[in-house]
């Protein structure tokens, strides 16, 4: 379901470059991807959605009537910056439900990487994390993401504990060897499909073009118990049922959010 999504998602899509400078930075993509690089100034025909690299970014474009702004990622301002700075600490529910405690920084795999505002988030408390994302194109946002934040000084620190993976988590997962295991995996999964707020947010109209709906989960959620040594942390909409149907452990709520937890007993 998703391969076909994601292929249909493809046949729509262009890699523009703004400048001669942007066409060698999108040209390891454009390998992956399998799809040319255009100049902007040689665009004919807009195709209904673009990667288009600025002088200053990398952004997830669509065209047409009624289309949204540009999706990018940003590390330095905006929702990350506030929740840096504003989101509670260690007291926070992100950070109860990964176990971050004093005396306890776990190293956390991020499954559901997306956005990456959580995994930013978890990195700024002092967790190193390691991000996996097997969409192309949503891994090269995160990427394009990661190495603006990382000219900042002030921020560098942070993004030196952010490992970013171009794999499918379940498969990444079961290939791990025993050291390399990671003592939380935190999901996040896609929330169910909901007519009335599925456009809400212009990132998850868009993203939901290019994957399609999460019908994994319950695979992910079994791979991640597996390959947890403490814990598993699922994010999910507060009333929503758990992934898979599979009871939690324990859970941590907040206004509209719950964290369920799957213990580690191995």
């Amino acid at each position: 379901m998703r391969d076909s999504v994601q292929a249909e998602f493809l046949q729509q899509l262009s890699l523009i470059a703004e400048t001669g400078d942007q066409v060698d930075q999108l040209q390891a993509l454009a390998v992956a991807l399998q799809l040319p690089v255009e100049l902007a100034s040689n665009m004919q025909t807009p195709s209904r959605y673009q990667l288009f690299k600025t002088v200053h970014r990398l952004e997830l474009r669509e065209t047409g009537k009624g289309a949204p702004g540009p999706v990018f990622i940003d590390f330095l301002s905006g929702k990350a910056a506030h929740r840096r700075q504003f989101g509670g600490g260690r007291g926070q529910p992100l950070a109860r439900a990964i176990g971050l405690k004093k005396g306890m920084v776990p190293r956390v795999l991020d499954a559901t990487a997306g956005l990456g505002r959580d995994a930013f988030v978890l990195a700024t408390l002092g967790c190193a994390v390691t991000m996996v994302e097997r969409s192309p194109i949503i891994h090269a946002l995160l990427a394009d993401a990661i190495a603006r934040a990382h000219e900042d000084t002030g921020v560098r620190e942070i993004t030196d504990r952010l490992r970013l993976i171009h794999a499918d988590a379940s498969v990444y997962m079961d290939a791990l060897v025993d050291s390399l295991r990671p003592d939380v995996v935190y999901l996040d999964p896609m929330y169910p499909h909901r007519e009335k707020t599925a456009l809400v947010k212009k990132e998850m109209r868009l993203f939901r073009h290019i994957v399609g709906d999460d019908r994994d989960g319950v695979r992910l959620l079994e791979s991640a118990r597996k390959c947890a040594r403490m814990r598993v942390a699922v994010k999910r909409p507060i009333n929503a049922e758990p992934l898979g149907n599979q009871p939690a452990d324990a859970l941590i709520k907040s206004p509209n959010t719950r964290y369920d937890l799957y213990f580690s007993h191995h």
